[in-house]
């Protein structure tokens, strides 16, 4: 039987068969980069080497680098690179954002790898769920001793999802998912903050659209190279205020960023 395709407003479904099989929404997964050359390579491999058939595309952007980031990304062909020079995560998450042609947008940070467990746990929690439009997860360190993994974890167990259900609006940056809609239904990232703050800023205002679910068996590895240059305590203790002050007083209190790479 010929397989005819039938969209309805919120899903889209193959008939064909005895029953309805949902089509995955595509996704899009969008990296920001600066000065990222020793980095990009294996978090694109990763991606590459555990896409699934609903992938639509690989988006780099090169936000403002000095270093060989760029030529980098361009040797992976089925990556689109684009350049953004006002340098800050949400400039280039916009700008991505801007780009994309997915019904999810994925963000993860240039240092991430990703596996094929994160790509069907995305596509089951907004299968499962259509009022669900923002996804994100923890991130494990691939850098990290084993013991230090361990207080990383009970941060997720402890603090993350515990403050994901009160506020319903926790998201971490190098790794969340947005539905397109959502993220064009608030105009995009707000701009005004470059670094701390960004993805909780995001999350608060998505909310107003839907479910945002803080999943921590998302979980991504990713490099400790912050925790490794400016402290351990000092940088969890800085992410947690900012993720209060944007939330309490819709702010970010730390204004500066250093870059470590």
């Amino acid at each position: 039987m010929k397989r005819v395709f039938l969209q309805t407003p919120h899903r889209r479904f193959i008939l064909g068969s005895k029953k309805l099989l949902p089509i995955p929404m595509t996704i899009s997964i969008i990296v920001p980069a600066h000065n990222e050359e020793k980095f990009i390579g294996k978090c694109l491999k990763s991606i590459i080497d555990n896409a699934p058939d609903n992938l639509k595309e690989i988006i780099v952007v090169d936000n403002a680098s000095t270093d060989r980031t760029r030529e980098i990304a361009k040797k992976f062909k089925d990556v689109r690179v684009f350049s953004e020079l006002r340098k800050g995560t949400s400039f280039a998450r916009q700008r991505g954002y801007e780009q994309a042609k997915g019904d999810l947008l994925a963000f993860i940070d240039a240092d991430t790898r990703v596996n094929k467990k994160w790509f069907v746990t995305v596509e089951n929690k907004f299968r499962k769920d259509p009022g669900l439009v923002g996804l994100s997860g923890s991130c494990e360190f691939y850098d990290l001793p084993a013991w230090k993994n361990m207080f990383v974890r009970w941060y997720w167990r402890f603090l993350a999802e515990p403050a994901s259900r009160i506020t319903g609006s926790v998201v971490v940056g190098g790794n969340f998912v947005v539905k397109r809609s959502a993220l064009k239904s608030i105009d995009g990232f707000d701009t005004s903050i470059t670094f701390y703050g960004d993805d909780t800023n995001v999350g608060r205002r998505l909310k107003c659209k839907g479910k945002v679910h803080f999943h921590s068996k998302l979980s991504v590895h990713t490099s400790a190279r912050r925790f490794a240059q400016e402290g351990f305590i000092r940088t969890g203790t800085r992410y947690i205020a900012n993720f209060l002050s944007e939330t309490i007083i819709h702010k970010p209190v730390t204004r500066k960023s250093v870059d470590v790479r």
